[in-house]
């Protein structure tokens, strides 16, 4: 972090408290457990924990500056040190990360839609390391709190910045914009993912097109021209490309073979034709790859230097994770999960050799729409899984749309997990999936050793 006390003051748009107004400082975290010397502490609030009450012990740790809208502590005790006071630290928060964002100059590329955010940030990450040195957002830190604090992570070092954006109603992406100001947006698809909160697809994508809020002239949305919600997008105040299958996008692609250790397809782009090889398995990241291509070609870069920046690839972790158990082979699909999703992981399963076992979960956030959902996914599997094993509030949903009798229901996850050894045989090939809240890595950490 490449900011001085007098900037931070400035961008938080609040007041020193104390006669010290400098010092050395290096890193900017709301968390005292990780606190070490010369880092900022900036104190958050939450509905079970109040941040300021924390600020002495930062201090105590190493800090060199505290921000707060409290305060909770002596402060001629700590009259030696840097005390910003401002109206807001979460509001604080995203705007010293914009203020940060606005010194480096740096390129921005922003990620939204309802599934494959983490896919494409990750593809779109590696064809830009071609050329450029790319920062991309850590795990899912992809909110209010986790964006900025991905922001505040860069230095003048980096020439791109490639930003997950995340929501779960109106405004959240408002927000991250604000922040963040992408020069160029991707978007995924429009799916039924915070369902209950926002209640209708064309409210979902309402709220994901306001990454487009801070857009001109000079910006580009670049979307999945495959989603019957994304395929009209238009608008005259900014650039629309659309990527897909369609021939008459300027990007798509052609010729796709997937199989368990790749995902190759021919990109077409304005007349140039290349044969991509993806080191991730399922068709759906073809789409996604089409995405950060085109940010690609957007940004500069050459079909070479892309080809060239897969070689960089670091896909995240439980993503359609291939795992060699002691005794089985496990598809880990646990970072999370919605019905799209839910049938992209069955793909993948039904190419396995041999008996196919499906271990589902809940998918959350779905609203009115949770029944028919996992029934749905029920359904999907019923061609595809030898045997369902399922838990959660939505098991008799699963088993409604799968029909057949090679089924298991267990109340609880625990349950499940107790019971695995007598329903696994020895050469499964076993997908485990469901929301990230569900913590369905346990269940993989157990299969691992059966």
């Amino acid at each position: 972090m490449e900011l001085t006390v007098k900037e931070l003051k400035e961008y938080s748009k609040g007041e020193f408290l104390t006669e010290t107004t400098d010092a050395k400082i290096n890193v900017l975290s709301t968390d005292t457990r990780k606190i070490e010397k010369g880092n900022v502490f900036l104190a958050l609030k939450g509905a079970n924990f109040n941040g300021n009450e924390y600020a002495s012990k930062a201090f105590e740790l190493g800090a060199e500056v505290c921000i707060v809208d409290e305060i909770l502590f002596d402060l001629e005790k700590y009259k030696d040190k840097v005390i910003i006071k401002v109206e807001d630290t979460k509001k604080a928060l995203l705007d010293i990360a914009h203020g940060y964002r606005n010194k480096l100059g740096i390129k921005v590329v922003g990620i939204t839609g309802s599934t494959g955010k983490t896919s494409t940030k990750d593809l779109t990450t590696a064809f830009l390391s071609g050329k450029y040195k790319v920062f991309k957002t850590k795990g899912n830190f992809n909110n209010e709190i986790g964006l900025p604090l991905m922001i505040l992570q860069l230095d003048s070092s980096y020439d791109i910045a490639v930003l997950e954006m995340g929501m779960s109603d109106f405004g959240e992406i408002h927000n991250l914009v604000k922040c963040a100001r992408p020069d160029i947006a991707l978007m995924t698809n429009i799916g039924i993912s915070h369902i209950e909160i926002l209640k209708t697809r064309d409210n979902i994508l309402k709220s994901k097109m306001e990454i487009t809020d801070y857009f001109s002239k000079e910006n580009i949305l670049i979307v999945n021209g495959e989603d019957d919600k994304l395929t009209n997008i238009s608008s005259n105040e900014y650039e629309v490309v659309k990527v897909g299958y369609n021939s008459e996008y300027e990007c798509f692609a052609t010729d796709i073979n997937a199989t368990l250790e790749k995902t190759e397809f021919t990109l077409n782009y304005k007349g140039q034709k290349a044969r991509i090889s993806l080191d991730m398995v399922g068709k759906h990241n073809v789409l996604n790859a089409l995405l950060g291509i085109e940010a690609g070609f957007k940004l500069g870069l050459s079909i070479e230097e892309m080809i060239k920046g897969l070689e960089n690839l670091e896909a995240t972790s439980m993503r359609l994770e291939f795992i060699d158990g002691k005794s089985v082979n496990i598809i880990n699909d646990c970072y999370n999960a919605s019905p799209d999703s839910m049938k992209s992981g069955l793909d993948v399963l039904k190419m396995k050799e041999g008996r196919k076992v499906a271990i589902l979960g809940t998918m959350l956030q779905l609203g009115a729409e949770a029944k028919k959902a996992h029934k749905e996914v029920g359904a999907y599997a019923k061609d595809i899984a030898d045997l369902l094993i399922v838990t959660g509030d939505f098991r008799e949903d699963f088993k409604e749309g799968f029909e057949k009798e090679s089924i298991k229901l267990y109340n609880t996850k625990v349950s499940l997990i107790e019971d695995l050894k007598n329903v696994i045989q020895k050469g499964d090939n076993i997908l485990v999936k469901a929301s990230r809240g569900e913590k369905y890595e346990e269940i993989v950490r157990e299969l691992k050793n059966i």
